[in-house]
């Protein structure tokens, strides 16, 4: 009889105590205000893609309260790493930083990150250098795999043959971000077609009319082009205007590329954009306020996520059309 009381005692103890603990796994709201966060969204406040980066974040920033600051760079790497430099001086908790000044440039300063215990988070270019030796998550597209699949994805869709040509902006200067568009190159070159290479600048991201000229110079040097493949949403969304200039009409140009707009969608809408990949940059801004959130409060891991998400085609365009114009696609 007294062991069955003490098995009762225990028990009544052990559920208190469970009941306790679980009452207490409920975060509240703001749960993360006590911690300091620079985040990243690449480019102009409000631009095509930036702008979808930075509703993620804000949304993440609602949810959990963070005390987090959004920075702005234009798409310029050197841009960021001054930002990136003043960020860590600053003393924050933790950075969701852009990883397009590449694994050398960005190396120096995560060691520094590091040894101020400040945690990391990389968005929309992968480092994995640096984050093999000073640890971080990343949260955006497989950016080689991503390429090379939309150039497979457009063959099988447009029909390529060997010998037609296509012209493939590239960021020439800027591997750890050109790989993407460079995969499509690869892709097409395998096919047997003949690719014209152009520079993708950041420049261009920013004002995509800065690139007409180009374009339009380009097109009329390869008459033949069957396909135009931009670096981004910005350049895709643009497509009507470097179509026009250029002296085309509606679908008489492919225009492919990356990402989803409300200027994308229009040119879906209106015949100049026929292919684009998806790279949900609502996840690029959202997930990594929240996994920086978790890692100071909680002490999890780094957060890991391909934002990979498939095609939008001339087909399914407007299965999304609702959500890219409200800028959450």
């Amino acid at each position: 009889m007294k062991s069955i009381k003490l098995f009762a005692t225990f028990v009544a103890v052990l559920f208190f105590s469970f009941s306790a603990y679980a009452g207490s796994t409920d975060l509240g709201d703001n749960w993360c205000s006590d911690v300091k966060i620079h985040f990243f969204a690449g480019g102009a406040e409000g631009d095509g893609f930036a702008g979808i980066v930075q509703a993620g974040a804000e949304n993440a920033i609602r949810d959990t309260g963070a005390d987090a600051q959004i920075l702005y760079s234009g798409w310029a790497s050197d841009m960021m790493i001054q930002q990136l430099r003043e960020a860590i001086g600053a003393g924050v908790d933790g950075i969701g930083m852009m990883g397009h000044p590449g694994n050398e440039a960005i190396m120096p300063l995560a060691e520094d990150a590091h040894k101020a215990g400040i945690l990391m988070m990389y968005q929309n270019v992968d480092v994995p250098e640096v984050r093999a030796k000073y640890g971080g998550g990343y949260v955006g597209a497989n950016l080689a795999t991503q390429g090379k699949e939309l150039g497979r994805e457009a063959i099988r869709q447009f029909g390529f043959k060997a010998g037609d040509t296509a012209i493939v902006m590239v960021p020439v200067g800027d591997y750890s971000r050109a790989q993407r568009e460079d995969g499509v190159r690869i892709v097409f070159e395998e096919h047997g077609m003949k690719v014209v290479v152009l520079d993708g600048t950041p420049e261009q991201a920013t004002d995509p009319n800065s690139a007409i000229g180009y374009i339009s110079t380009a097109l009329a040097a390869n008459p033949e082009t069957k396909v135009l493949v931009h670096t981004g949403g910005q350049m895709l969304g643009n497509s009507e205007t470097f179509a026009k200039a250029a002296g085309y009409g509606p679908n008489e140009l492919l225009q492919i590329g990356f990402d989803t707009s409300p200027q994308v969608m229009s040119a879906f809408v209106n015949g100049y954009a026929h292919l684009t990949s998806d790279q949900q940059p609502f996840l690029q801004g959202y997930l990594p306020i929240l996994a920086l959130c978790q890692m100071k409060v909680l002490g999890t891991g780094a957060l890991n996520q391909d934002t990979g998400a498939g095609f939008v085609t001339t087909s399914n365009y407007e299965s999304v059309m609702e959500l890219a114009n409200a800028g959450l696609r």
